[in-house]
């Protein structure tokens, strides 16, 4: 009965999270809006922080609760779903030929952050948070980056910003209500999700890393894979493509150092996740990145490839076979 429950528990809060996290962004937004910041401004910045939001409180109250290894396979394990699964899917339905310019410094980011998650993991054991900075110099070239290209892109004409009408007290009502409901179910669903996650890891006799990494990651990524499929069905290749990297950037180098600062200033680095989480998180972030930055194209290929190597990575994972 008490695994049920938990199962239960578990269930609503991921539901409880994903929807809060919709709230969140949808006030977000509207509240930077109003205040006279440009759309394209505010989705490069509001609503990239904002979608991040879930996979954030999951790792940082996992990380203050001593369950290390849930905040790191959460915040990696998410990376490393977003590419495998949800990029997979993207490219198989809808591969599109790009411009180098719009994906390489972002690759560039992605790829590096992951590469220095490596080598903390291999070499010391550990992300201590005075090389977390390192990671938020990345993050802060990152968020740069969003917004010199929106600048741009105005500047250029690409977009109209339509003349803003003075919001009505219903509603400020409806969003205000939306960002406290959002925040505390965000807030709720993450602290449901880490202790009954905990809780069925116990009780089955499995690490809270494999829970972290298949079902917690997945289910923290479900706005990216909702994304992709809205892209999908409107044929916007490069919203869901888009959509996922910088996600994937705010990840590895937001969340990893909060959880850092949260554990007292250094984040423990398990043997397990060194050896195969991260280094599955890069070989997919290499597979859906250096063949694109070679030949300008996003290939249904990739896709499949993807989705195999995410497959072989669950696997391994779920079964406790180490396949190196």
């Amino acid at each position: 009965m008490e695994m049920a429950i938990a199962v239960l528990l578990f269930v609503v809060g991921l539901v409880i999270i994903i929807k809060g996290g919709d709230f969140f962004v949808d006030a977000a937004s509207w509240m930077a809006e109003v205040s006279g910041i440009p759309k394209l401004i505010v989705g490069a910045t509001v609503v990239s922080l904002a979608t991040t939001l879930p996979e954030l409180l999951v790792s940082a109250m996992a990380a203050g609760k001593g369950q290390v290894d849930m905040a790191i396979g959460n915040a990696v394990g998410s990376v490393t779903a977003n590419i495998g699964l949800i990029m997979a899917i993207s490219l198989i339905f809808m591969p599109s030929v790009i411009k180098r310019k719009d994906y390489m410094l972002k690759g560039i980011l992605m790829l590096g952050a992951t590469f220095l998650l490596m080598i903390f993991g291999n070499v010391s054991g550990e992300l201590k948070f005075v090389w977390g900075l390192v990671f938020l110099v990345i993050f802060a070239v990152n968020i740069g980056d969003n917004v010199a290209g929106a600048k741009a892109a105005m500047k250029e004409g690409k977009t109209e910003e339509t003349e803003k009408e003075k919001p009505d007290k219903k509603t400020i009502s409806i969003n205000l209500v939306k960002f406290v409901v959002g925040t505390i179910g965000i807030v709720v669903g993450a602290d449901l999700l880490v202790d009954q996650g905990s809780f069925i890891a116990a009780e089955i006799g499995i690490p809270e890393r494999i829970i972290s990494v298949t079902v917690i990651a997945i289910g923290t990524s479900l706005p990216e894979l909702i994304t992709t499929l809205t892209a999908i069905a409107k044929k916007q290749s490069s919203l869901s493509v888009g959509n996922i990297i910088g996600a994937n950037i705010i990840d590895l180098t937001m969340i990893l150092p909060v959880c850092s600062l949260v554990s007292g200033g250094s984040l423990p680095i398990s043997e397990l996740a060194a050896r195969i989480d991260i280094p599955a998180c890069l070989i997919v972030g290499l597979i859906a990145m250096i063949p694109t930055l070679i030949t300008k194209k996003f290939t249904r290929v990739q896709g499949v490839v993807l989705l195999v190597v995410y497959a072989v990575y669950v696997f391994i994972t779920s079964s406790g076979v180490i396949a190196f």
